[in-house]
């Protein structure tokens, strides 16, 4: 396996007469060491299936497919697709896919979850992780959807914007508190593992990026009586985060409920007048969405 190191890809680059493709997000990790650490913090065994979305050069790829009982890697890019096929030649635990991993902004294309289905379905003691250094453009929609698709992850560690990752482990009441915040803390545990400067990719980002462990908890889960009702209410209450609850609350029921039913249900859970949704915290939202679904249940965003 080539090391992928800044030398390697520019040379391979050059000969492929191509350029890293911005509008898919292609920043390569070249320090070799991070590579290695995301793998070791992924803690694979030969009971994992590994999900990559973002092949890239099949650097992480093939580090990934050494540890794991198999991996489904996803590229959108030929190129690419091109060139990582040569470097996993070897590898044939690994199942590499040329499409967009993503049917639209809420759900995985099927061939994804067909291919992932197959490698866990193969031994009854597989687990689904997610291990990916992520483009940054689709990082929100790969993380978000995996908790509500066909096989939810046991783990996700992913290599994302810096900022987003402060998003998700967010608490309430500051700046980066969000509906992506919520619907993360409220079935898993996040930590962010090690923050990295653009200069350890090439080409090097505006940004910095940080490597986050996300944990699935199924008891968290399991609070959750209607994951599909809770995220979509969620999404809706954040719409205007700085607002007060019950603006956001008639906002997004009104053709459900009207203001007497509102002002009733938020007078039953003794919210203040001036609450606003940001400051909310995920166990109150999670009472509230129930609450709004016990008297909405037909409701959608």
């Amino acid at each position: 396996m080539t090391r992928q190191t800044k030398t390697f890809l520019l040379e391979r680059f050059r000969e492929m007469g191509i350029r890293p493709a911005t509008r898919h997000g292609q920043n390569f990790l070249i320090d070799l060491n991070l590579v290695e650490l995301i793998v070791d913090a992924a803690d694979l065994s030969s009971n994992d299936v590994v999900l990559e979305v973002g092949t890239g050069t099949g650097s992480l790829t093939a580090k990934i497919a050494e540890r794991a009982s198999a991996v489904v890697t996803v590229e959108i890019d030929a190129h690419l697709f091109e060139l990582a096929s040569e470097q996993l030649i070897d590898f044939p635990n690994v199942t590499m896919l040329r499409l967009d991993a993503l049917r639209n902004k809420n759900n995985f294309d099927d061939r994804v979850m067909e291919a992932v289905g197959e490698r866990l379905d193969a031994a009854p003691s597989r687990r689904l992780k997610l291990v990916a250094n992520l483009p940054y453009n689709v990082a929100t929609p790969v993380i978000s959807n995996l908790l509500l698709a066909r096989y939810v992850p046991h783990s996700m560690i992913v290599t994302i914007q810096k900022e987003l990752a402060e998003r998700i482990i967010a608490a309430p009441s500051t700046k980066d508190y969000s509906a992506l915040s919520v619907w993360i803390q409220s079935q898993c545990t996040a930590e962010i593992v090690r923050q990295l400067p653009p200069s350890v990719f090439w080409p090097a980002p505006k940004v910095s990026s940080a490597v986050l462990r996300i944990a699935v908890d199924p008891k968290r889960r399991a609070r959750i009586s209607d994951l599909t009702y809770f995220h979509q209410i969620i999404k809706a209450l954040f719409l205007h985060r700085r607002k007060f609850l019950r603006a956001n609350v008639v906002a997004a029921m009104k053709e459900h409920l009207d203001k007497v039913q509102v002002d009733k249900l938020l007078d039953e859970m003794g919210f203040a007048a001036d609450t606003r949704t940001e400051q909310l915290d995920v166990d109150t939202l999670i009472a509230l969405a129930d609450k709004i679904r016990a008297i909405a249940p037909d409701w959608t965003l």
